[in-house]
């Protein structure tokens, strides 16, 4: 009950129709596809914080203001902030240390002297190499037994899921508390 009919096995799925579940079959919510991927993101961070902290001893936000600048060197404060998506007062405290370890450069704008542009030294550029070398490493171990067809349609799969949580979070959020 509740199924469209089609295909099911390994390679396809059944599609679910929500309007067919009665009430007392709807799945606890850790079996929810939105819980499993919080599961699977906070695990994936939670390794990753414990890599960056030893190979480059990085917080997680220290290495991901390093790896935007990585690809995107030189760039205003506020476009960084933006890019790893946090405020710039988030981020002031990570660039601060991060300058006192020699891992950015901070010189002001030529073109604009009220903004301050921030680069990666040749330290930061070391250890921007090894966080990507880290996480290529990462990524090849999770994907470790899925064939390339696959591992494709899963990141386009993912992609469409972030796009529509992406429109599902600017709907509730202009609907107010």
């Amino acid at each position: 009950m509740g199924r469209k009919a089609g295909k099911t096995g390994r390679g396809t799925s059944a599609k679910l129709d929500s309007a067919a579940v009665a009430p007392d079959a709807l799945a606890p919510i850790t079996a929810m596809l939105s819980s499993r991927l919080m599961v699977l993101a906070n695990l994936l961070r939670r390794g990753a914080v414990l890599r960056y902290q030893r190979i480059a001893g990085l917080s997680l936000v220290e290495a991901g203001l390093i790896a935007a600048l990585g690809r995107h060197p030189p760039m205003t404060v506020a476009r960084l902030a933006a890019s790893v998506g946090m405020d710039k007062g988030q981020i002031s405290r990570a660039l601060s240390g991060l300058v006192q370890r020699k891992l950015i450069a901070k010189v002001v704008n030529v073109r604009d002297s009220r903004e301050v542009l921030v680069s990666l030294t040749k330290v930061g550029l070391s250890t921007h190499d090894r966080i990507v070398a880290g996480a290529v490493e990462r990524q090849r171990r999770l994907l470790d037994g899925m064939d390339a067809g696959r591992a494709q349609r899963l990141v386009r799969d993912i992609e469409r899921l972030t796009a529509k949580a992406a429109a599902m979070f600017e709907q509730e959020r202009g609907l107010g508390s």
